[in-house]
């Protein structure tokens, strides 16, 4: 007897008893467990995925988030406290990329964890986006960055 995690060699059917038909063959190690659990010796955990959780960490958030802030404070004290000169046109401008950038890399970051926009379907499912949504979207960016840019060019007149 071993202390190994898998069953011991004798246990092991003959290589006559496992073979499989092509329509039996699994694609997948996740689908041949179920086939595979009456060789398992009781106790013996097999591995069913090895790869991490679609889902965004602490971690992988807080540098967007601190960008974020950054940018809106750039944007935001210059056009509250500003004198009105060319420095403070530009760092709200600076501030404007940032925030903006930051919403970009937020977006792109959920969309590489499987997350969606509501209304859009997921990536992958081969459906459509209505025009509705897109153009709804699509009105409310340039409804914002309209307001963004109109704010800081009066900043500086």
């Amino acid at each position: 007897m071993s202390t190994g995690t898998g069953p011991e060699t004798e246990e092991l059917p003959s290589s006559a008893e496992l073979v499989l038909s092509e329509t039996q063959i699994p694609t997948s190690y996740a689908l041949a467990l179920p086939a595979l659990a009456d060789l398992a010796a009781p106790g013996v955990v097999h591995e069913r995925e090895i790869r991490p959780l679609r889902r965004l960490r602490w971690w992988q958030t807080l540098p967007i988030v601190l960008l974020g802030a950054a940018g809106a404070l750039m944007f935001a004290f210059p056009l509250a406290f500003g004198s009105g000169d060319g420095a403070s046109a530009m760092i709200g401008m600076l501030g404007l990329l940032f925030a903006a950038a930051s919403v970009g890399w937020g977006a792109m970051a959920a969309r590489m964890a499987g997350y969606k926009w509501p209304g859009v379907p997921r990536r992958g499912s081969g459906l459509r986006a209505g025009r509705k949504v897109i153009a709804l979207y699509t009105l409310a960016a340039a409804v914002a960055v309209g307001l963004a840019v109109w704010r800081v060019v009066h900043l500086a007149s």
